[in-house]
C-alpha cells in the first residue's frame, strides 16, 4: 500500500496575524522573551550564542540546592560550613567566615538578595565536596535539561574562560525555577536582606523590576565587565506569565529601562484567545482495513495562543497526518498533529485525536479493501502502454 502524508490545509478566520512592526528592537546583545502559559517564544536575538553569563548563572546553582531539598538530602535548616576559599571571595559577598554555619535558607536569599559569590561556594562545596566537583554536576544537570550552549567553570558567575550560557538556556532554566519550585520561587521577589547586619550596603535586592507594580517576581540580575549589565526575569499579569533574558547592556539604568519596555510589550502587545476547542473536528481521515472507511481527528486539547491585541486578519493552519490510517484505531488515540502558523512566531501544535474506535474489519471488508487497491493500481498504470499494464496486472 502506497502511504501518503497529507498536509489538509485549514483556514482558521479568528486568528490573527502578527504584524511586520510588532517585533520587538531591543538595545541587548541577545535577548530572550517567552510566554509560559502560552508555550510561545516572542523574541530571540543571538539566543543560542554561549555568553558569559555573570551572576545570571547562580541560578544553576540554586536549582541544584532547590533540587537537593526536594530530594531530601538536606532541609532549610541544614547548617553549611565556610572554608577559606569561601571566605576570600571578592565581589558581591555576604562577609561570611570560617565560623559562621549559615543555613540553607539563608543562604538562598544570600545568593538571591545579595547576590553572595562566598555563599555561592559554600552551597557547591556542601553539596558536592568541592566547587570544581560542584561544576561538574551542573554541567550534568543542565545537559539533562536541555540547556546545550552552556559551561559552568564555577557556582558563583565569576569571569572564566569557559564559563558561558545562552539566553535561551537561561530562559529554560528561569523557566524552570518558576514552574517545578514553586515553595521556593517567592524568595526571588524578596527586596532586602540583611543577614547578621555584616553588609548594609549589600543588602537590597538589584532586581530593578521589584516594587514597580508591573507583576514582576524575579529572577537574577549579573554585571561584569566583558558580560555587560544583564537580567533574567519574570513578571505575571492576568492569567500570563512571561519569562525573559536580556544581556550586554552597556548599564544599570539601561539595564532596568529595557526590562521595563520588555515587560510592557509582551503583555500589551497581545492578548491570549482560544483559537480551537478540545474536541472540535478539524479534518477527516480515510481508513485502511477498518470496520469504517473514515474517521473523524478531533483537537486534542484548547489552542491558547498569543495574538496580537490590534490587528485582525486571517492565517491557515494545517493538519498533517498519515492517509490512509491503519485499523485498529482507539477512541482518543493521536494521529497526527494541527500546526498552526502565525507570521513573526514559531508555529505552535496541538494534537490530533480519532474521534471514535476503528475496529479491524473482517474478511469481506478487508477483500473489498484489497480489490479496491489493486483496481486503482491497475488504472494508474493505464496509458504507459499496454506491455507495462499488463506487467503491473500480473505482478498484483
Amino acid at each position: 500500500m502506497s502511504i501518503l502524508r497529507r498536509a489538509a490545509a485549514l483556514l482558521l478566520p479568528f486568528l490573527f496575524a502578527v504584524p511586520a512592526h510588532a517585533a520587538f528592537e531591543t538595545r541587548a546583545t541577545a535577548a530572550y522573551v517567552y510566554d509560559v502559559t502560552t508555550d510561545t517564544v516572542l523574541v530571540e536575538k543571538q539566543a543560542d550564542v554561549p555568553l558569559p553569563p555573570a551572576s545570571m548563572s547562580k541560578l544553576m546553582t540554586l536549582n541544584m540546592l532547590f533540587e537537593a531539598l526536594r530530594d531530601g538530602r538536606i532541609t532549610m535548616e541544614t547548617r553549611f560550613g565556610v572554608s577559606s576559599k569561601a571566605k576570600a571571595m571578592d565581589g558581591s559577598t555576604m562577609f561570611l567566615n570560617e565560623r559562621d554555619r549559615p543555613t540553607v535558607e539563608e543562604l538562598i536569599q544570600g545568593i538571591i538578595v545579595m547576590s553572595g559569590n562566598d555563599a555561592c561556594v559554600v552551597v557547591a562545596e556542601g553539596l558536592a565536596g568541592s566547587e570544581d566537583a560542584f561544576a561538574r554536576m551542573m554541567n550534568e544537570r543542565a545537559a539533562s535539561l536541555g540547556m546545550s550552549q552552556s559551561t559552568f567553570v564555577n557556582a558563583s558567575g565569576w569571569p572564566a574562560l569557559n564559563h558561558r550560557m545562552s539566553v535561551r538556556d537561561l530562559g529554560i532554566l528561569a523557566t524552570r525555577l518558576v514552574t517545578e519550585f514553586p515553595e521556593y520561587y517567592g524568595y526571588f521577589a524578596q527586596k532586602e536582606f540583611a543577614w547578621d547586619n555584616r553588609a548594609p550596603k549589600n543588602r537590597f535586592n538589584r532586581n530593578p523590576l521589584l516594587g514597580l507594580g508591573i507583576g514582576a517576581d524575579g529572577l537574577k540580575t549579573g554585571h561584569t565587565q566583558e558580560a555587560g549589565h544583564g537580567l533574567v526575569g519574570s513578571a505575571t499579569q492576568g492569567a500570563r506569565r512571561i519569562v525573559f533574558v536580556i544581556t550586554g547592556l552597556d548599564s544599570s539604568t539601561a539595564r532596568a529601562e529595557e526590562a521595563e519596555r520588555v515587560v510592557a510589550w509582551a503583555f500589551r502587545q497581545f492578548v491570549e484567545k482560544t483559537v480551537v476547542t478540545g474536541g472540535q473536528r478539524i479534518a477527516t481521515a480515510d481508513v485502511w482495513l477498518g470496520d469504517v472507511s473514515r474517521v473523524d481527528l478531533n483537537a486534542g486539547r484548547d489552542a491558547r495562543l498569543l495574538v496580537p491585541a490590534l490587528e485582525q486578519g486571517e492565517i491557515t493552519a494545517r493538519a498533517a497526518f498519515t492517509d490512509p490510517l491503519e485499523a485498529p484505531i482507539e477512541a482518543g488515540q493521536e494521529v497526527g498533529k494541527l500546526v498552526i502558523t502565525m507570521r513573526g512566531l514559531p508555529d505552535s501544535e496541538i494534537p490530533l485525536v480519532a474521534g471514535r474506535a476503528v475496529e479491524r474489519g473482517g474478511f469481506v471488508p478487508r477483500l473489498s479493501t484489497a480489490a479496491n487497491v489493486l483496481l486503482a493500481k491497475v488504472v494508474e498504470n493505464i496509458g504507459t502502454g499496454d506491455e507495462e499494464a499488463d506487467e503491473a496486472v500480473a505482478t498484483q
